[in-house]
């Protein structure tokens, strides 16, 4: 699991590489703790391009699912942009975007962002 960490204003963008599957998971979560601590009230917002997300399994899904329930906790914001298609369909009939929002773009997510 590899992790590029770039800011654009206020908001950090964590763009993803590989899968998030049984094998990655508990990486990825050990990984994304440290930013999911910035994402708070009056912190950072934080989307995850999931444009080189080729895989995501249901242990991939947990994962995400307590990172999103820390970041509401605190009072932060999360989103996923640029999901494949292939990852799109498994949140879309999972109705995982009823858990974290889901955009069509980085672009999309920092304009919503800016709005709220």
């Amino acid at each position: 699991m590899k992790f590029t960490a770039n800011h654009q204003g206020n908001t950090l963008i964590l763009t993803l590489q590989y899968r998030i599957d049984h094998a990655s998971a508990e990486a990825f979560s050990a990984a994304l703790s440290s930013y999911l601590a910035e994402c708070k009230s009056g912190g950072k917002p934080l989307i995850l391009d999931f444009s080189q997300i080729e895989y995501v399994s249901s242990i991939g899904l947990r994962a995400l699912m307590l990172a999103a329930r820390q970041v509401k906790a605190q009072g932060g914001k999360i989103a996923i942009a640029a999901p494949t298609p292939l990852v799109r369909e498994v949140f879309e009939v999972c109705r995982f975007n009823l858990v974290i929002s889901l955009y069509d773009s980085v672009n999309g997510a920092l304009v919503d962002f800016a709005v709220e």
